[in-house]
């Protein structure tokens, strides 16, 4: 889980502005540990109404994040038991984005990722908020 780097000067960024991705993410919505049954998250993400659920490993540090269309998916393969972890389906593990990322970078590189929401994550990993592509 190695966050996207920030950069130590924001003045000159693609976008012109200085901001970070601390300053454009949202609140982080309801968080999971990594361990949860399927079915249970996916009762989790509907009754919160949010598009996508954080997922937190043992130490609580972010640990990926999982929609709503992933889990139904994964629910209705072949292979799915209602014993299935969230950890036990392929879903994006990082990098992460680092709050401190200058923003034109961070959008790019989710960008590149083909990604349209990231955790934006502390030193330690913990998640603070996500960034979304508009």
């Amino acid at each position: 889980m190695t966050p996207i780097p920030p950069r130590t000067q924001q003045t000159d960024d693609a976008d012109g502005t200085g901001l970070t991705a601390r300053d454009a993410m949202h609140a982080p919505g309801p968080q999971v540990d990594d361990h949860m049954a399927v079915d249970v998250a996916l009762s989790v993400l509907i009754g919160a109404r949010v598009p996508h659920l954080l997922l937190r490993d043992e130490d609580g540090r972010c640990a990926g994040l999982v929609t709503r269309a992933q889990l139904a998916a994964h629910r209705g393969g072949s292979w799915y038991s209602d014993r299935t972890r969230l950890r036990d389906i392929p879903l994006d593990r990082g990098p992460f984005t680092a709050s401190m990322a200058v923003l034109g970078e961070a959008e790019a590189a989710m960008r590149v990722r083909t990604l349209d929401v990231s955790p934006v994550i502390d030193e330690h990993g913990y998640a603070l908020g996500v960034l979304a592509l508009t």
